[in-house]
């Protein structure tokens, strides 16, 4: 299978994801409970805005709009036999905004957790798992997404069926997966364990990694074990721009674009090799990233608390950290009180 990331990697070192999809469309007019994959047919040119939106601030990679795009969350919204057509034009629209850029964008196929539980917690086989992968995965493939992007996992038996389903539908792969339950998956993943989700699938993941979870400062703290685990492999952080909070009935998220700027220097330091934005991340904050990206130069590994001095407090894992990535995890097993 052709792998994009890696040719890119190759030239550029260092890829800019793009940052978040539910909070800017939020900002253009989404309604809460509102499926956002609709507006790929309803409200095309939102879609299109979005992307180009986070090409124009210099993002290599842009993910589509079908982060909820399996038949079990379609389902919700009375969609579940439009999985196809509501997956392919999402990569349509985004593979039209690529193709213009001027510049190599790759066009990642957004992927998430289906809601079910697998069993033996829950009543969806394995074997439905990935046919339900599958379904989604062709559709974006048929759209033009060059990689499927599996994204927000919490259950190794879920990341690894959508994995074998793009091996199935021929497309590469990346997973990610959210560590927000101190420090760990909210199914028990350790981020040093994230590399061997998929071992025994027949294609390895292009790249591995944590997107989403409490803040900035808990993302890099999850990247500097999974670095330390494997330090030669292509490892993803798309951490959310600081920390939710409420402002009246409206979730706001206090990262800055000088925040989310060192964010990106220190991502680089820990070994992350693909950096971008999840929760609350804008266009102005993409942008802030990609021009501190273009001028560091990799330094110094830092320590978490080194990352705690400049990010901010952990907000997820307890104090007591080794500091190094590589025996950390043991102080992140219990919530910070």
């Amino acid at each position: 299978m052709t792998n994009p990331i890696n040719a890119l990697l190759a030239e550029k070192g260092v890829l800019l994801a793009d940052g978040a999809t539910g909070t800017n469309l939020f900002n253009m007019g989404l309604a809460s409970g509102e499926a956002p994959e609709l507006w790929n047919e309803s409200d095309p040119d939102k879609i299109t805005a979005l992307h180009q939106n986070f090409v124009d601030a210099g993002a290599d990679i842009i993910l589509t709009n079908s982060f909820g795009g399996t038949r079990h969350r379609l389902k919700l919204h009375n969609a579940q036999d439009r999985v196809h057509e509501l997956n392919r034009r999402a990569a349509e629209i985004a593979r039209a905004v690529a193709d213009k850029a001027g510049r190599k964008v790759i066009v990642a196929g957004s992927v998430g957790p289906t809601g079910e539980l697998l069993q033996p917690l829950g009543a969806m086989t394995y074997d439905e798992a990935v046919e339900a992968f599958a379904e989604q995965i062709m559709g974006l493939k048929d759209g033009g997404a060059e990689i499927a992007w599996i994204e927000t996992m919490s259950a190794p038996d879920e990341a690894k069926a959508a994995a074998e389903a793009a091996i199935k539908v021929g497309l590469p792969y990346t997973y990610t997966f959210s560590f927000d339950t101190a420090g760990r998956s909210m199914m028990g993943l350790a981020p040093k364990d994230v590399h061997h989700v998929a071992d025994g699938v027949s294609e390895p993941a292009v790249a591995v990694g944590a997107n989403c979870g409490v803040g900035a400062s808990d993302i890099l703290a999850s990247l500097l074990d999974m670095t330390a685990a494997k330090p030669d492999a292509t490892v993803i952080v798309k951490g959310n721009c600081g920390i939710p909070e409420f402002r009246g009935t409206e979730i706001h998220y206090s990262g800055t674009p000088e925040l989310m700027s060192d964010y990106v220097r220190l991502a680089v330091d820990s070994g992350a090799t693909i950096i971008g934005g999840c929760c609350g991340t804008s266009f102005e904050h993409l942008a802030a990233m990609r021009k501190a990206l273009d001028v560091h130069k990799k330094g110094e590994r830092p320590t978490v608390e080194a990352i705690v001095s400049r990010i901010g407090p952990l907000r997820n894992k307890t104090a007591d950290q080794s500091g190094s990535g590589e025996n950390a995890g043991e102080g992140r097993r219990r919530r910070r009180g």
